[in-house]
């Protein structure tokens, strides 16, 4: 274990405290995975809908399924396998997960966030979140790609709440920049350059599994949301409490509810977000690249 993370005890003056069991299940997780691979990557990517065969852009060089890590959550959601693949995006070294646990399991919101907090103990510097999500703004289309430039986290529990974990960061995180500038422009000329058209946007988090109703879509547009999903915020939260540059694009896969006469099935938003997929990976994959040069 390294020495940044291996700490076992707090200094609170001249007392030492244990720490907290959240950060000594993680610190298992960490040995866990470091008893099976010393990779270190460079960027962690996790993958939403319809970027579940995104390995197959990876130059991989092992995987690690999750249910190998002791403590670790297992998503239950098909659609989203359960496994970190290490590996590399042209030289860029990268661990991505493929499939994500979501608070609508049943998780406690720690376990959802884990996953992140372990990939930045790895090594991770950049943290590329994807989602598939509900389009609320009216000029979206489903297939549409979604730089998000910034997040309402408010209707989604946040994941300092409790005694802060002071190895991991600040008790009072600053959020004005939660989606990092140079990143966003990192993406926004790969899109460019390679054709692919990309909107850009609020994100909201809502707990699900429920799809949101007609009038919750009509408050989210008021607030100044133009999507909703049921992930990546919390995510983005306890990555910058660990001081990682952040960026996160959302595949729209439907308009959210009351804009048209469809009622929501899960099985839409999976085909709409295969069908983006080609441009989706596209866009990571050339984003990913750039990344590598920062």
């Amino acid at each position: 274990m390294s020495n940044e993370f291996g700490r076992l005890t707090r200094k609170a003056g001249k007392e030492d405290t244990p720490m907290s069991a959240e950060y000594e299940k993680l610190m298992r997780c960490y040995e866990c995975v470091r008893e099976k691979t010393d990779f270190v990557p460079r960027a962690a990517i996790v993958l939403g809908s319809g970027l579940g065969d995104y390995a197959e852009e990876i130059r991989v060089e092992f995987e690690l399924p999750y249910s190998e890590i002791q403590g670790f959550p297992v998503s239950t959601v098909p659609g989203h396998a359960g496994r970190f693949i290490f590996g590399y995006i042209d030289q860029v070294p990268v661990v991505c997960m493929k499939g994500r646990v979501h608070y609508y399991e049943g998780y406690p919101v720690s376990d959802v966030v884990l996953p992140t907090r372990l990939m930045k103990l790895m090594g991770a510097g950049i943290l590329f979140l994807t989602n598939a999500a509900g389009g609320v703004n009216t000029s979206f289309h489903p297939g549409d790609l979604m730089l998000i430039r910034d997040h309402i986290s408010v209707f989604a529990p946040n994941p300092l709440i409790g005694s802060n974990m002071d190895e991991l960061g600040v008790r009072f995180p600053d959020m004005s920049t939660v989606y990092d500038r140079e990143l966003q422009g990192v993406i926004r000329k790969a899109a460019k350059e390679n054709g692919i058209f990309l909107q850009e946007g609020v994100y909201a988090q809502l707990t699900g599994p429920s799809f949101e109703s007609p009038a919750e879509i009509r408050m989210m547009r008021s607030l100044g949301c133009d999507a909703v999903g049921m992930s990546t915020v919390v995510e983005a939260i306890a990555a910058n409490h660990m001081g990682m540059k952040i960026c996160g694009i959302s595949c729209i896969s439907n308009l959210a509810a009351g804009m048209t006469m469809n009622p929501l099935t899960h099985q839409e938003v999976q085909e709409a977000a295969d069908m983006a997929a080609p441009h989706f990976k596209k866009l990571v994959t050339e984003s990913v690249k750039a990344m590598g040069a920062l």
